[in-house]
């Protein structure tokens, strides 16, 4: 028989084909064994897996891995030391300051000053155990201010109704007035009792001496009256 060439050349070219493939196959599956030669297959539980590994790194490093309760009681003695700290230097402190602060005080004995009364005072009227006495006059504020105090030592209380008080300047003219300050009623056997009657001022230009009477409402016993209180300027 007649061998074509076409076919024998095919034949040859398979071979090649067939002993090339077997020879990149046996090659890949060699390159690749040794490539994956101490791999190992995953696990697949990832606790078990995070936790060996925690284990190992804390053994190999030599870490001792503290305990939550532990560390929180720590942080808690460490925070009281310093608040016990911090407040026994305030105290030192405080007391350092007051020691250096502290004035030396000196025990003065009080002394009782009497009240300086003005010449021709105090004009005094009684009646009835109540008296009434004028213990100065000064002018303030378009005012002329006069100081009274009163006292009841007779045997029964006595009311006042300080609308009837008269009040006339040495020219025997009636002047207006304004009390404050004074009882309404004087208990027997009581306190002395201070009060202020102010006069305006526009009343007194020529006006040397004033005088006061006063009785008690509604009884009418008694009559206070307090002449010559000087006023001149």
């Amino acid at each position: 028989m007649k061998i074509n060439s076409t076919v024998v050349l095919t034949l040859i070219l398979l071979t090649l084909m067939l002993g090339a493939g077997s020879v990149s196959a046996f090659l890949g599956f060699t390159m690749g064994s040794s490539a994956l030669k101490g791999v190992t297959t995953p696990d697949g539980r990832p606790a078990t897996k995070f936790a060996s590994s925690k284990t190992n790194n804390a053994q190999q490093v030599g870490i001792s891995l503290l305990k939550e309760d532990e560390i929180l009681k720590g942080v808690q003695s460490r925070i009281q030391g310093n608040t016990s700290a911090s407040k026994a230097k305030k105290l030192d402190e405080d007391e350092d300051e007051t020691k250096t602060k502290k004035p030396e005080v000196q025990e003065t004995p009080q002394e009782v000053t009497e009240e300086k009364l003005q010449p021709g005072f105090p004009v005094v009227a009684e009646s009835e155990g109540v008296t009434l006495s004028v213990q100065s006059a000064r002018y303030s504020g378009g005012d002329l201010l006069l100081k009274v105090k009163m006292q009841n030592q007779g045997a029964d209380s006595v009311r006042f109704l300080y609308s009837f008080l008269d009040v006339t300047d040495d020219k025997g003219r009636t002047l207006s007035a304004i009390t404050e300050g004074l009882p309404a009623e004087l208990p027997t056997k009581g306190p002395t009792f201070t009060g202020t009657i102010s006069i305006p001022t526009a009343l007194l230009d020529d006006v040397s001496k004033i005088s006061l009477a006063l009785t008690d409402y509604p009884a009418q016993k008694l009559k206070l009256q307090v002449s010559d209180i000087p006023v001149e300027k």
